[in-house]
């Protein structure tokens, strides 16, 4: 009687090999439109309120970023859609009804825009985070390079080749794709200016998104703790992860490093990566108003921690959270960026932006112009002297330059938050370290020759802007 089971069972396998594959259903549907709403109102607000630059400006280059194939594509255009431009309160709205969740992004004083939860409206502008430090006594205008802008003209040094430093300008400008799209070049030789080039619309007092530069900025803020002894690179980071569970097992995350996040080597779950960083994860903190800290703290450990390299914004998110722990209290915490490090270097035009909760979002949420980060570059170059004092040591400038042990299977191509010359090159001197940050944005720092490089861009689509291409061709200008 068993005889007709038996011979169902034997085809079970067969029947389940036959059914055709089903198409995945994306759940995050909702997630990714609320997303793309939100990176329209930051990306607007910001354009508007924060670089000054005109709705047209906005929606030609700050907004071309929303190609179509990520994230979506612009809701309207110049001239109208399903967006609103609050002037008086500096802010900006987008999507509401069929266009998805409306998501609002304000303008804060000293901390430029934010982006607001799903469920606030314009009421709750107020109850945002501002930064009320007074700017720095003078106009830079007449205050001397580098602490300010008053450059003293002066020949190109007689070692510098003037026709291959055009040459290596119109490489950087003239590209070969519209979707390169370069806004600034600077170029620093020995503390002083030696080229200076801003495409139409652009000058030297715009301000635009530096993106995941701002890691690298984040990493000297946390290396002056480190200095201090008041973090530790090789001690775990010491915070409070989430979920909190009752059971009284220790929870293994508590052995990640703080050197382990900042060399992008935690062992937590990629929630990022696999094309997910517009759907989950830190997406939701940058564009949807959701904790920064909270999104970080509550990853799950799928890999031992220090053995596997994954780039993922929540691991800088992790180690400014330690910053922060570290330094106390919220007013302490929210002025230490301007008071450690931007007055001293002269820093005037650079924003860092928060979270609606207060924390700095600094994976990625800066606002800068180009004289900014190449004071910042200057810092590095100097060997972490600026004006004749130390500001951070040689120690942490270091371990910046040193590959992080788990991204030898990429080539040795990343440190601690700077960006390495992989082992590939061979065209650019190996001592030769980077930030990076989406649309090409870079600060290139090459000791040996005393020279710092500064690439703004608004690169949308393929992107593919070198910028180990970019030094070779300077350096061309300086010897080869």
């Amino acid at each position: 009687m068993y005889k007709p089971l038996l011979a169902l069972a034997a085809l079970l396998p067969t029947l389940a090999w036959a059914q055709p594959s089903l198409p995945d259903y994306d759940y995050f549907t909702h997630n990714r439109q609320m997303i793309r709403n939100g990176v329209q109102a930051v990306l607007m607000c910001n354009g508007l309120f924060t670089s000054n630059r005109s709705l047209e400006q906005v929606f030609a280059q700050e907004l071309a970023y929303l190609d179509g194939r990520r994230i979506g594509r612009p809701l309207g255009t110049a001239a109208g859609g399903a967006y609103r431009v609050d002037n008086q309160r500096r802010a900006v709205m987008v999507g509401g009804g069929a266009d998805g969740q409306a998501i609002r992004a304000a303008f804060r004083d000293g901390i430029g825009c934010v982006v607001m939860a799903p469920h606030q409206d314009w009421s709750d502008i107020d109850t945002l985070p501002r930064q009320r430090l007074a700017p720095l006594p003078g106009s830079p205008a007449n205050v001397p390079w580098p602490m300010g802008d008053r450059i003293t003209p002066r020949p190109l040094p007689a070692e510098v080749d003037a026709g291959a430093l055009q040459a290596a300008s119109d490489w950087a400008f003239n590209r070969p794709t519209p979707e390169q799209d370069t806004l600034s070049l600077l170029i620093v030789h020995r503390g002083q200016i030696v080229h200076e080039r801003y495409a139409e619309g652009v000058d030297m007092h715009t301000r635009t998104r530096t993106w995941s530069t701002a890691k690298s900025i984040a990493a000297t803020l946390i290396g002056m703790l480190v200095d201090q002894d008041k973090l530790t690179l090789d001690e775990p980071l010491g915070i409070d992860w989430l979920p909190v569970l009752a059971a009284p097992a220790p929870d293994p995350r508590a052995a990640i490093t703080l050197r382990q996040v900042l060399n992008m080597s935690s062992g937590l779950d990629p929630v990022d990566s696999f094309g997910m960083e517009y759907a989950t994860g830190s997406g939701l903190a940058y564009w949807a108003g959701a904790s920064s800290v909270d999104g970080a703290r509550r990853r799950g450990l799928v890999r031992a921690p220090g053995s596997f390299w994954d780039y993922e914004n929540y691991d800088t998110l992790l180690a400014v959270y330690a910053m922060k722990r570290a330094l106390g209290d919220q007013r302490s915490y929210l002025e230490y960026p301007r008071r450690a490090l931007l007055d001293h270097l002269g820093m005037r035009n650079t924003l860092l932006s928060t979270d609606r909760f207060g924390d700095f979002i600094l994976s990625s949420q800066v606002y800068t112009n180009a004289r900014d980060l190449a004071r910042f570059g200057m810092l590095y170059a100097q060997g972490g002297i600026w004006q004749g004092k130390r500001l951070i040591s040689q120690e942490w400038i270091e371990f910046s330059r040193t590959p992080a042990p788990a991204s030898v299977v990429r080539g040795n191509d990343y440190g601690g938050q700077w960006w390495l010359v992989p082992d590939t090159r061979r065209d650019v001197p190996k001592e030769a370290y980077s930030t990076a940050g989406n649309r090409g944005q870079y600060v290139i720092v090459v000791p040996s020759r005393e020279l710092v490089i500064v690439r703004r861009g608004l690169d949308w689509g393929g992107q593919g802007f070198n910028r180990w291409d970019l030094t070779r061709e300077v350096l061309k200008a300086f010897g080869g």
